[in-house]
């Protein structure tokens, strides 16, 4: 079936001459094309050009070319930009401080406050505890010691030793005497009244012996009546700046030794005891 003739199909473009029915192409020789018009695109070999009159093909589009373009671009602004972006910014940084610099006049040394210390940060060393100073109390004055022939203040009496004999076995004579226990130590003293009034001095209970050991020993009254010829030691009533020699005995076991003698000051006295070293 064919298709019925349309004059207006075979109308030339608008513009353009038409082609009177006995005008000829150009020849053109076997396998070469006439040459591109300015602005369309040269033939390929087994290519046939268009028709007189049809517009030329559009150029082919290539989707991939874009994309790639924009990561490539993308790739080296990363590289290289972020590089030359820190570089431009250290430098500018370094220009503001040599700026900076040169801005601020130098302080001369006279004006210049000191440099402040930091802080050390390190744990301060515990310090070693000093010993606790401790102050020596003062040592108790020593009692002054009295000796044999010294005059010893007891009380209201001033007594002296004058001497010790022991390894006495008998006091008193061939028919009035009393035999000691162990033997007889005898102690002579002198007695002063130091007072202003009259005293009574009596050497049983009021002298003491002691020995080596810190045994003590009283004195033996009945030793004393038979060894004083006038009783003395007694219950002496002795006045003011008088004084009474006696002799005082005590009995001990044999071969005692005494060490020390001492007189007590009594009881109602603010005197202390008076203690003689034999």
């Amino acid at each position: 079936m064919t298709t019925p003739y349309d004059p207006a199909q075979n109308q030339p473009p608008a513009g353009q001459q038409p082609m009177p029915p006995t005008a000829q192409f150009p020849q053109v020789p076997a396998g070469q094309f006439p040459p591109p018009a300015p602005g369309q695109v040269p033939q390929q070999p087994g290519q046939f050009p268009p028709p007189p009159g049809a517009p030329a093909p559009a150029a082919r589009k290539r989707p991939w070319l874009i994309p790639t373009l924009i990561g490539v671009g993308a790739f080296v602004v990363l590289c290289c930009g972020g590089s030359m972006v820190i570089g431009l910014v250290s430098g500018d940084d370094k220009k503001t401080d040599v700026s900076a610099s040169s801005d601020i006049p130098a302080a001369s040394p006279s004006t210049s406050a000191p440099a402040a210390v930091a802080p050390s940060t390190s744990a301060p060393t515990p310090a070693k505890p000093e010993p606790a100073k401790t102050t020596a109390a003062p040592a108790p004055a020593k009692p002054k010691t009295f000796g044999v022939g010294d005059k010893v203040r007891g009380g209201d009496f001033e007594v002296t030793v004058n001497g010790v004999k022991c390894g006495i076995s008998q006091v008193g004579s061939q028919f009035l005497n009393t035999k000691a226990q162990g033997s007889f130590c005898k102690v002579n003293v002198t007695v002063k009244n130091v007072t202003k009034s009259a005293h009574t001095f009596h050497a049983d209970g009021t002298l003491t012996a002691q020995d080596a050991t810190g045994r003590e020993y009283e004195a033996d009254g009945e030793a004393g009546i038979y060894g004083n010829t006038d009783g003395q030691g007694f219950l002496d009533e002795i006045n003011p700046g008088n004084s009474v020699k006696a002799n005082v005995y005590f009995d001990v076991p044999k071969g005692t030794k005494l060490k020390t003698i001492t007189f007590d000051a009594g009881l109602f006295t603010l005197a202390e005891d008076a203690v003689v070293t034999l």
